[in-house]
C-alpha cells in the first residue's frame, strides 16, 4: 500500500506581463482553463484567478479591481504602522510618568 505524497510546488511570482498574457490565452484559444494551465505548467487554481481578476479588472464581475486591492494593502500597512507607533508612545508616556513621580 503505497502512497503517493505529492511535493509541495515553490512559491512563484510571476510578472502583470505574463498574466496578461495568459488570461489572454485562455479567452483567445478556446482551450479550458486547465488546459491553458497544464500548457503552461501553472496551477489550474491560479490561472482560474487570474482570469477571474481580470474579469473584475474589466468591469464584467463586482469586485475589488487590481488598484484597490493595491490601495487596501498600502493602507492596511500604514495603520498597522501607525498602531505600532501609537503604542511605543503610550509606553513612553506611562513610563515617563512613573519617573516623575
Amino acid at each position: 500500500m503505497t502512497e503517493k505524497v505529492r511535493e509541495r510546488r515553490p512559491r512563484r511570482s510571476f510578472s502583470p506581463q505574463f498574466k496578461t498574457e495568459v488570461v489572454d490565452l485562455v479567452r483567445t484559444s478556446g482551450k479550458s482553463i486547465a488546459a491553458v494551465a497544464r500548457e503552461m505548467d501553472l496551477t489550474e487554481t491560479a490561472v482560474r484567478e487570474w482570469v477571474r481578476q481580470a474579469e473584475v479588472d474589466a468591469g464584467k464581475r463586482a469586485g475589488l479591481t487590481t488598484a484597490e486591492r493595491e490601495e487596501l494593502a498600502a493602507l492596511r500597512k500604514e495603520n498597522r504602522v501607525l498602531r505600532e507607533e501609537r503604542d511605543i508612545l503610550k509606553r513612553a508616556v506611562s513610563f515617563f510618568a512613573r519617573e516623575t513621580r
